[in-house]
């Protein structure tokens, strides 16, 4: 962790309470499904917080993200409200998709989300093409876009970086490498440096410690502007962990990864816990303030949960709406 700006100790608790708000989300998503109330899988973001609130921290709410099939973090950092995000979990008309999207689509457009996607790495031409959009229109908006590992195995990827390289696109690449492609590790799948296959497009790569909201939100900030600039792309290997499974049903997996591992992750290497001690090593929060923000956060999420189990579901006259076909 770097040391402290007073200035910035509102930034601070903002962003630590982003991220127990989406530790909070997972764990209360997962309870619905373990008691068979959510329809279909989600994966857990849990352990990925820093990433997702350390990049949004730093971008303004008309700049752009898309996401992915584990994508709840994504949409929580960039402004989404508990309520609209358990309703479309549970296929509700309130939800920001009026239910339609579900854990895998969920969307938000109001704060800039285009989207979280099933198609591994396949958002990627969506978030190039709206950099390619704010370019060609003048705006100063700027686009990431979020994948794991495993969509470095996707040629799109390949194909939207060499044009927004060759375009100066304002489009941000974010890997989040959490070691793992499903259940394979990430060194038995991808060969040499995962920095290097942007740099093969002459686009400036960074790896950094995707645990250290602090260090991925000082590199945002810098990349953000830059990328407004025009100095665009760029591209962010973030080495993170993902606590659960794949999926929310993969639940013996010491067939590829051992429980010392987790483990060690999540007691040494927890992004809120860590940054929880910093906040109060430097004086910026007390123990007692961020156990009172934690519960608060909690009964938010419990209260969103209540109400979306009540909330209605959309007509079964919309069945044919909001679709191409």
């Amino acid at each position: 962790m770097k040391k402290k700006n007073i200035s910035n100790s509102e930034s601070y608790i903002r962003m630590y309470t982003q991220m127990a708000r989406i530790r909070t989300f997972e764990d209360q998503a997962n309870k619905l499904y373990l008691s068979a109330k959510m329809p279909g899988l989600t994966h857990m973001y849990s352990g990925q917080e820093a990433v997702a609130v350390g990049i949004c921290e730093a971008l303004k709410t008309t700049d752009h993200i898309t996401s992915t099939h584990r994508g709840h973090g994504h949409c929580v950092a960039k402004g989404a409200e508990f309520k609209q995000m358990f309703c479309e979990l549970l296929g509700k008309e309130e939800g920001y998709c009026r239910g339609k999207g579900g854990s895998m689509h969920i969307a938000d457009q109001e704060n800039g989300n285009l989207g979280a996607n099933a198609i591994v790495g396949g958002s990627a031409g969506i978030a190039t093409g709206a950099a390619l959009s704010a370019k060609n229109l003048n705006r100063d908006d700027v686009t990431v876009c979020f994948f794991g590992d495993g969509a470095l195995g996707q040629g799109l990827l390949y194909e939207v970086m060499n044009m927004a390289a060759l375009w100066s696109l304002p489009v941000i690449y974010a890997c989040e490498n959490n070691l793992y492609g499903e259940y394979t590790k990430v060194e038995e799948m991808a060969a040499g440096e995962l920095t290097g296959r942007a740099k093969a497009f002459g686009i400036e790569a960074f790896e950094l410690d995707g645990q250290d909201v602090l260090a991925v939100n000082d590199l945002s900030q810098k990349l953000v502007a830059r990328a407004r600039n025009g100095e665009g792309p760029f591209f962010m290997q973030l080495n993170t962990y993902r606590y659960h499974g794949h999926h929310i049903g993969d639940i013996n997996r010491e067939y590829y990864r051992s429980k010392d591992e987790e483990k060690y992750w999540k007691e040494e290497r927890d992004p809120i816990t860590n940054f929880g001690e910093w906040l109060v090593k430097e004086n910026i929060s007390s123990t007692a303030e961020l156990e009172t923000l934690r519960n608060q956060v909690n009964q938010d999420a419990a209260d969103a949960v209540a109400y979306a189990l009540n909330a209605s579901y959309p007509s079964s006259q919309e069945v044919d709406m909001h679709v191409f076909v």
